[in-house]
Order: C-alpha cells, then sequence, then structure tokens
C-alpha cells in the first residue's frame, strides 16, 4: 500500500506542475476532438479519488462537495472555470492524497461498498479503491500530457 500512495503522490506532485505552470487559457482550452481539457482531468482526478475511497466507505469526501457536479464521472467539460475552482483543485491536489494516506493508517476506512468501475474492476475493499485511483490518476496524467502537446 505504501507504494501505491506514494505512486499517486508523485503522479499527483506532477500535475500540480503543470497547473501552476500554465495559464489559464491552457488550463481551461478544449481542442478539437477531445472531450475535456487539462484542468477538468486533473479536477476530475481529485474527485474520483474522494468518491472511491471515502463515499464508498461511507464516509464524507474531504473536498468541496461542488466539485462533485462539476468534475465527476459524467460531467461536461466547460471552458470558463472559475479561478477559485483551479486554486482550490491546487491547494487540495497533494493534500487530499496525503489525509487519505493518514486516515488509511489509522484505521478510518472500516466498511466499504462494492463497486465495479467503467473499466470493468471490481473495487472490493478500500485498498481496492486506492489502487485503482492510482491506476486512474495515470490515464488522466496520460491524458493531460497529450493535451499540453496540443496547447
Amino acid at each position: 500500500m505504501e507504494k501505491l500512495i506514494e505512486t499517486a503522490l508523485f503522479t499527483r506532485v506532477s500535475l500540480l506542475n503543470i497547473l501552476e505552470s500554465k495559464s489559464y487559457e491552457k488550463l481551461v482550452h478544449i481542442p478539437e476532438k477531445f472531450k475535456n481539457s487539462i484542468f477538468w482531468n486533473i479536477a476530475h482526478l481529485l474527485v474520483t479519488q474522494q468518491l472511491l475511497c471515502y463515499k464508498l466507505s461511507g464516509l464524507e469526501i474531504k473536498i468541496d462537495q461542488d466539485l462533485v457536479s462539476k468534475y465527476g464521472k459524467g460531467a461536461t467539460a466547460i471552458t470558463e472555470v472559475e479561478p477559485s475552482d483551479i486554486q482550490y483543485v491546487k491547494d487540495n491536489l497533494v493534500a487530499a492524497m496525503t489525509q487519505t494516506k493518514e486516515d488509511f493508517d489509522n484505521g478510518l476506512f472500516v466498511n466499504f461498498t462494492p463497486y465495479m468501475t467503467s473499466t470493468g474492476i471490481e473495487l472490493k475493499s478500500v485498498e481496492d479503491a486506492i489502487a485503482f485511483s492510482t491506476f486512474h490518476d495515470g490515464i488522466h496524467l496520460g491524458i493531460v500530457l497529450s493535451l499540453m502537446k496540443i496547447v
């Protein structure tokens, strides 16, 4: 579990560096033939990790609930993003994973509702959720890197 969280933190620091180095215009631009922006992908993985780890464990998510409707699965990306959303994601991208590690280490995750992901991977425990979330983060890092070549 330690290596998975270390990997997730590495990925998130990489994404935070991208958030901090790109202009607002580049972060929210949705190129032709793409469904979303650099920022949407990064905000989406923050939301997804919270839902998989906390909500499926019957716990309150540790991020602003409004982000779920804006950046959760099935949400439509928009090009007019509140600058406060960008700052919020910058402030919480790494911190949320650090908090998850702390909560995991402290035994906070006791219950878990099994969940079948859209990729066909069944999650049966919070350990599965953390592993899948790390995989999911990597997918979206790849998408972000592709988008960066275009914007």
